[in-house]
């Protein structure tokens, strides 16, 4: 094993920025109101709350009163979902969506179709890009929403959004995208994308697990995901996470002041562990869009290697990664989002994610381009499938 262990799993987690930390330890103890009490305790956790709120609409643009703190990505996703059908039921019962979204978009959806509304899943083209010309055939006098993510999680591919949006709002028709893995990574710009709901998720960006926020731009017609006290201007009841909320803030302020300087670094680590790969490994590709992809994703498959074989021989020479095989224990179904851009079955059990983040250093992409292709090279002379 090398003697330095290399993170390259940061589409999953990141590390909580040391600033975070320091901004989130007074809130643990030595301010621990509760935001709806009304005594000085209360008080002083309240004014962090809002000062943090404003800086999570700073980083895309928004009004601090069009932010609503949730648990994270999954909850603003079904937050979308839920919210928009059913309080917009009457009108339609039509919702638009891709079959490359996350598992928090989809498995709504379907639940949604359990209770009578009608899913459209949108086509992709093999580097996982939504046609904006078929978001807008799809639309029905029915339609209610229309979501599609940023960019994706396993291949990077960044969506057309202002284009979509534009489209949705000529069309009177709501629009959400999930930007778990944008906010903090590219420019997201609410009024720019024309977007009615977004979703972001703090520990993607440097910030503590468990807290997140959905968009909602004024004006649009919600019912609250979570009833009980009336938190959130009654969208979204339950005791804030007050440290964590404040961890969300600093993070998203640290995000703002270093973005430009985030994408000047990671572009040229990704381009050339992508180039290095290619070269060093036969029988390779690149998932995703080639260009149009987030600064820190390198999605790729191998044939004729298994990606849990990668994964845990990577694992053993201290390289963390993940494969984009979304494998559970019963069955060895490969991910969902490679199926759909065409990729065959036997190539997308054979698929690798690395992702890079603000820590990863030049010297942890030689190392892979040396380990790697040694990991497959090994792997492919156990199979019967492989000749040089």
């Amino acid at each position: 094993m090398n003697e330095k262990r290399i993170y390259m799993d940061h589409a999953a987690t990141t590390p909580a920025h040391p600033e975070v930390i320091g901004a989130m330890a007074p809130y643990f103890s030595d301010i621990f109101g509760n935001p709806s009490s009304i005594h000085s305790f209360g008080q002083e956790a309240r004014s962090a709350v809002e000062e943090a709120r404003e800086k999570v609409a700073s980083l895309i643009n928004a009004k601090k009163e069009e932010i609503v703190f949730t648990s994270g990505g999954t909850e603003s996703d079904n937050f979308a979902i839920k919210g928009v059908a059913f309080a917009n039921s009457k009108k339609g019962n039509h919702i638009i969506t891709t079959p490359i979204e996350h598992h928090a978009i989809t498995e709504p959806c379907e639940f949604m179709k359990t209770l009578g509304f009608d899913i459209t899943y949108l086509p992709v083209d093999g580097y996982g890009m939504v046609d904006p010309e078929d978001v807008k055939r799809a639309l029905t006098d029915k339609t209610i929403l229309v979501s599609v993510m940023h960019a994706n999680n396993e291949i990077g591919t960044i969506q057309p959004i202002d284009e979509i949006g534009r489209i949705t709002r000529e069309a009177g028709v709501y629009f959400h995208t999930d930007a778990v893995q944008t906010a903090g990574a590219i420019p997201v710009d609410v009024n720019k994308m024309n977007v009615d709901l977004l979703s972001i998720s703090a520990h993607k960006l440097y910030g503590p697990k468990g807290i997140g926020c959905l968009y909602i731009k004024k004006g649009t017609k919600m019912v609250p995901f979570m009833h009980g006290g009336g938190q959130e201007k009654n969208r979204r009841g339950s005791t804030e996470n007050v440290p964590g909320i404040v961890g969300f803030g600093k993070a998203a302020e640290i995000a703002v002041k270093e973005l430009d300087a985030r994408q000047a670094h990671l572009l040229p680590l990704r381009d050339k562990l992508i180039k290095g790969l290619s070269e060093k490994i036969d029988h390779s590709l690149l998932n995703g869009h080639p260009t149009k992809r987030l600064p820190n994703n390198i999605s790729m498959c191998f044939e004729f290697v298994e990606g849990e074989s990668m994964l845990l021989n990577l694992d053993m020479e201290g390289i963390a990664s993940s494969t984009g095989s979304a494998c559970s224990s019963a069955t060895l179904e490969p991910s969902h989002v490679l199926l759909s851009i065409g990729r065959p079955h036997a190539i997308a059990h054979g698929s690798i994610r690395f992702s890079l983040g603000r820590m990863t250093t030049e010297k942890d992409v030689d190392t892979v381009l040396d380990v790697f292709p040694k990991i497959v090279d090994k792997l492919r002379k156990m199979s019967p499938l492989y000749k040089r």
